[in-house]
């Protein structure tokens, strides 16, 4: 978990007056971080999710 950009978000936006917005935001956060380390841009994996073709990350399978 990266607290640095959500404290410079919170500067910036004044948002996350609430622990569910927080929690909202970071989620959103965490799904595009996911997507891009998996090398879908974050407005492909955006796309995909209001689209309905939602981009899961691979599932490990144990060797």
């Amino acid at each position: 978990l990266l607290l640095r950009p959500v404290k410079t978000q919170v500067k910036i936006s004044g948002c996350h007056q609430s622990e569910d917005g927080a929690a909202h935001w970071l989620t959103v956060r965490s799904y595009l971080d996911s997507a891009r380390k998996h090398g879908l841009s974050a407005f492909e994996a955006i796309h995909r999710a209001f689209t309905g073709n939602l981009w899961m990350p691979p599932v490990a399978l144990d060797a």
